[in-house]
């Protein structure tokens, strides 16, 4: 059987996580206070996240002049060097350090060692930013070596200096240990710091474990990271067969069906939902192929069997001879170890005719065999059931064909149930009895079922049916005149079936459809269930289409038009309006209105008084009224006031509240200090003395 196995460490690590997580919440704060967010070089190397990020504003710049005077700045995970912090600065950019911690640590190695006078290497690609940012964060920097040749050159020609030798936190633990060797057996004065990342070993240690048992290793990331372009290389160590791909639609199909142990490892740019989509259509397609392997073992075991068989089998039609007659059965010669019993009520005799008038020594007949043992050690025959011979020729010549026939299910036994059709005993597999699984066929049992004939062994009077592929052949009808009639752009009503991480499944009518969770509300959620439920029914639009891989994308938020388009419709400078809070910030508190459409209650307009921390005033998920102080439809802004919306206080209350401020003060300079320890201490009882 075919089987998918993930890697035990793959996907994001905690330093891209952190700059995605920042970048995500740093685009949200920058679009309420109307700044341009900018990025220096891809924020991971994975163009559907950097793609995701750029539609949502963010911007990648190469040089801290690019970007707008008063902007921010966000620095990714690879860290940057000194000089670029001193130039963000001078241009008066806001900076959002987002730095991988560990790579921090070697930025800060790295100055130490220059305060130590010792000189600085890095084991690493040259051309890469985190390495870049390593070497341009002292002045004492000897570069970059990514070979044993490299190492060799570099130790020689610096084996009087005092060195520091740090590593790349994403490179291989075999090429750490092969340069470092060289520098050790060249250099005396060497101080070696193995700073690859711990995520990246374990990583590294699972795909290589991984694909030491797989038949093929599928390495999902972008072909521009440097970590996943490593991972590739040691899976490629360790198995014959490995593939890059970036998404799902990068997958061969026709390749992956020739595999039964598939590995997965993805690289540390690699979002979840992508590993989660590239997971579930390589599963699609070997659950498939499973279920064929099925039929194809038990079609193979009931041969082997037949084979074992040295007697007739129930069924089968035997030529003998009759060696005795009497008036209730003639005993049949088959030319085996038993003996054939034609009983009178089994025989072929016409109205009034006796066993001893039909039948005689040494005649030839042919009888199906009925029974392959009586009771008394003989193998019971019947001569009139060999009309059913027309109808094996009729099931023989549907085998492999479209023709449906109807059976009955009439009991089950292992692995299956026998279905008569006629005279015709058939096996289905369980496999075969439904289009899902099922454990039991007791609800089918005496049930007629439409069928297919999947395969017949007429010598042997063995056949073999499918209720599944009838079941898949309507299924396939059905899914075909509905894609017939849907268009892009058509609103149609489904039902929710299942959700995932990153959208909804929802039944249009025969066939499903995925409702990104991007596409449910002009509102952000973390999860689908926030919005949905299963078997919530609901209008969805046809985004696109595609017949070729049998998806169909769908949209829900398109049935209410964008919140910011409608606006002058809906509200106005002065009004109140209600809404409730979900987020909080240092500096406000941003109301969501409706859907999409969320304003800025600065920390200056929650009340009548001064307001230290917001949270003492405001919680999430908080109902609030609030005035509409200004709409700003260019940036996509509102600002909003709740302290308009309440009553300030009058002059006698305020005076009030200054008096009880000031007592509070005044008691609490007056109260006793508190009693000194030695004191305390004297007036404490005496401790028992110890026994």
């Amino acid at each position: 059987m075919k089987e998918i196995v993930l890697a035990e460490h793959a996907g994001f690590c905690f330093g891209v996580k952190r700059a995605v997580d920042a970048a995500y919440a740093q685009l949200e704060k920058a679009k309420a206070e109307g700044v341009q967010l900018y990025c220096l070089g891809e924020l991971i190397h994975n163009k559907n996240v950097t793609g995701e990020l750029a539609e949502k504003g963010l911007k990648i710049i190469a040089d801290p002049a690019e970007a707008e005077p008063g902007a921010r700045l966000l620095i990714r995970a690879h860290g940057e060097p000194e000089a670029t912090y001193k130039k963000a600065k001078e241009l008066g950019l806001e900076l959002v350090d987002e730095t991988c911690p560990l790579v921090y640590r070697i930025h800060k190695l790295a100055m130490d060692s220059e305060k130590e006078g010792r000189w600085f290497a890095v084991i690493g690609d040259a051309a890469h930013p985190e390495v870049q940012g390593i070497l341009g964060s002292t002045g004492m920097a000897l570069g970059a070596v990514y070979s044993a040749e490299e190492a060799r050159a570099m130790a020689e020609a610096n084996k009087d200096k005092a060195i520091t030798l740090a590593a790349q936190t994403t490179i291989t633990k075999a090429k750490f240990a092969e340069c470092s060797q060289i520098f050790r057996e060249t250099v005396p004065d060497l101080r070696v710091e193995d700073t690859i990342c711990l995520a990246t070993k374990e990583r590294q240690d699972a795909a290589m474990k991984l694909a030491e048992s797989s038949d093929l290793m599928v390495v999902i990331g972008d072909k521009g990271s440097s970590n996943t372009r490593k991972l590739y290389e040691i899976c490629s160590e360790a198995c014959k067969s490995v593939i890059f791909v970036e998404k799902s639609d990068d997958l061969d199909l026709k390749l992956i069906e020739k595999y039964n142990k598939i590995g997965v490892a993805a690289g540390a740019s690699a979002p979840e939902r992508i590993i989660k989509e590239v997971i579930a259509t390589m599963s699609e397609l070997i659950t498939k192929t499973n279920q064929n392997e099925e039929i194809n073992e038990m079609a193979a075991f009931m041969d082997e069997i037949e084979k074992s068989l040295k007697l007739p089998g129930r069924g089968e039609v035997v030529t003998g001879s009759v060696v005795q007659v009497t008036k209730n059965y003639a005993v049949i010669n088959l030319g085996c170890k038993k003996d054939g019993m034609l009983p009178k009520e089994e025989a072929a005799l016409e109205e009034g005719q006796e066993m001893t008038d039909a039948f005689h020594e040494g005649d030839e007949i042919q009888a199906k065999v009925v029974k392959t043992d009586d009771g008394d050690g003989n193998i019971l025959l019947s001569n009139k059931r060999l009309q059913s011979g027309e109808n094996w020729e009729e099931v023989n010549s549907l085998a492999g064909s479209d023709e449906v026939i109807n059976v009955t299910v009439v009991k089950e036994v292992k692995g299956g149930v026998i279905a008569n059709y006629k005279e015709v005993s058939g096996f289905i597999p369980f496999s075969q009895l439904s289009d899902h699984y099922i454990e039991s066929a007791a609800d089918y049992i005496g049930k007629t079922l439409p069928v297919k004939v999947s395969r017949v062994d007429v010598k042997r009077n063995k056949a073999v049916f499918s209720h599944k592929a009838f079941l898949n052949e309507e299924k396939s009808k059905k899914i075909a005149e509905i894609w017939s009639q849907l268009n892009v752009g058509d609103v149609v009503e489904g039902k929710v079936m299942r959700f995932t991480d990153y959208g909804a499944f929802v039944d249009i009518g025969g066939i499903d459809g995925l409702l990104h969770i991007s596409e449910i509300s002009w509102g952000k959620l973390r999860h689908p269930q926030e919005a949905l439920s299963i078997g919530q029914i609901v209008n969805v639009k046809i985004l696109s289409m595609n017949a070729e891989k049998g998806k169909i994308s769908l949209g829900m938020k398109q049935n209410n038009p964008e919140p910011w388009s409608v606006i002058d419709e809906q509200y106005e400078v002065g009004q109140i309006v209600k809404g409730k809070v979900v987020q909080i910030k240092d500096y406000g508190a941003f109301v969501e209105l409706a859907p999409g459409l969320d304003g800025l209650v600065h920390i200056s307009e929650v009340a009548h008084k001064r307001v230290n921390k917001i949270s003492d005033e405001l919680a999430i998920g908080q109902e609030v009224d609030a005035k509409i102080l200004d709409i700003d439809k260019e940036k996509r802004r509102i600002s909003l006031s709740i302290k308009a919306c309440i009553e300030p206080p009058t002059a006698e209350e305020i005076e009030a509240a200054k008096a009880a401020a000031k007592a509070a003060e005044a008691a609490k300079e007056e109260a006793p200090a508190e009693a000194a320890p030695e004191a305390a201490a004297e007036e404490a009882p005496e401790a028992p003395a110890e026994a």
